[in-house]
C-alpha cells in the first residue's frame, strides 16, 4: 500500500526557492515511478516532474524545466521537488503521485495521490 504525504509548502516571494517532500509509509516505495502535479484555483490540474524509480531519469513540463529538479532517496521512501526562482504563476496546490512503469506526463496513469501542500507566490 503507498500512502503519500507532502510537505513544505509555504509562502514566498518571487525568486524565492522552496523544497517540497512526499513520504511514502508503505513498503513498496521502490516499485513506482513518482510525479508531481500541480492545481491552481479554477484551473485543471497539470504535470510538473517525473521520476522514474531509479531515480535515473527524469520528466519536467516546459513551464519549470530549467528552475525546478525533482529527485528521490528510495532509503527515506520521499521523492522531492526542488523549486528555484519561483513565479507568482507557480501559485498552486502541489500533489505528489505514484505510478507503476515508467514516466508520465498523464494524471490519470498515476494510481496514488497525497493531499497536497500549498504553495503561494507573491510577486
Amino acid at each position: 500500500q503507498v500512502q503519500l504525504v507532502e510537505s513544505g509548502g509555504g509562502l514566498v516571494r518571487a525568486g524565492a526557492s522552496l523544497r517540497l517532500s512526499c513520504a511514502d509509509s508503505g513498503r513498496t516505495f521502490t516499485s513506482y515511478a513518482m510525479g508531481w502535479f500541480r492545481q491552481a484555483p479554477g484551473k485543471e490540474r497539470e504535470f510538473v516532474a517525473s521520476i522514474t524509480q531509479s531515480g535515473l531519469s527524469t520528466l519536467y513540463a516546459d513551464s519549470v524545466r530549467g528552475r525546478f529538479t525533482i529527485s528521490r532517496d528510495n532509503v527515506k521512501n520521499t521523492v522531492y521537488l526542488q523549486m528555484n526562482s519561483l513565479k507568482p504563476e507557480d501559485t498552486a496546490v502541489y500533489y505528489c503521485a505514484a505510478k507503476l512503469f515508467g514516466l508520465s506526463l498523464r494524471s490519470n496513469s498515476y494510481n496514488y495521490w497525497g493531499q497536497g501542500t500549498q504553495v503561494t507566490v507573491s510577486s
